[in-house]
């Protein structure tokens, strides 16, 4: 069985807006094809205005790589990088627990 995979993406923008419509049209886009994100959550920093953590969870590291291959999202990753005040940071995480705690 294959361990899931979760990647975390520190980004910063004034234009979180724009930035959240591309995401969901490109969400709509790819319903259904295999292989590409299980689960997003976006967070803004309470500290840091402009600064936001964005976490996606695949079903497995290699999911995460075909995902990364496909050219629409290359596309997506630029038309996104466009949209920030500095390029994103990805961080690669192997998920070790998940708990539904209420």
């Amino acid at each position: 069985m294959s361990q899931k995979f979760a990647q975390l993406v520190d980004f910063e923008t004034r234009r979180f807006d724009e930035l959240k419509s591309l995401l969901d049209r490109f969400e709509e886009q790819m319903a259904g094809e295999p292989g590409g994100p299980t689960h997003r959550i976006l967070l803004q920093d309470r500290e840091q205005p402009g600064r936001y953590l964005a976490i996606l969870e695949f079903t497995s590291y290699d999911d995460a790589m075909r995902n990364n291959e496909r050219p629409e999202v290359a596309r997506l990753n630029e038309q996104l990088t466009e949209l920030c005040t500095r390029p994103p940071a990805f961080v690669n995480c192997d998920v070790k627990d998940v708990r539904e705690l209420k």
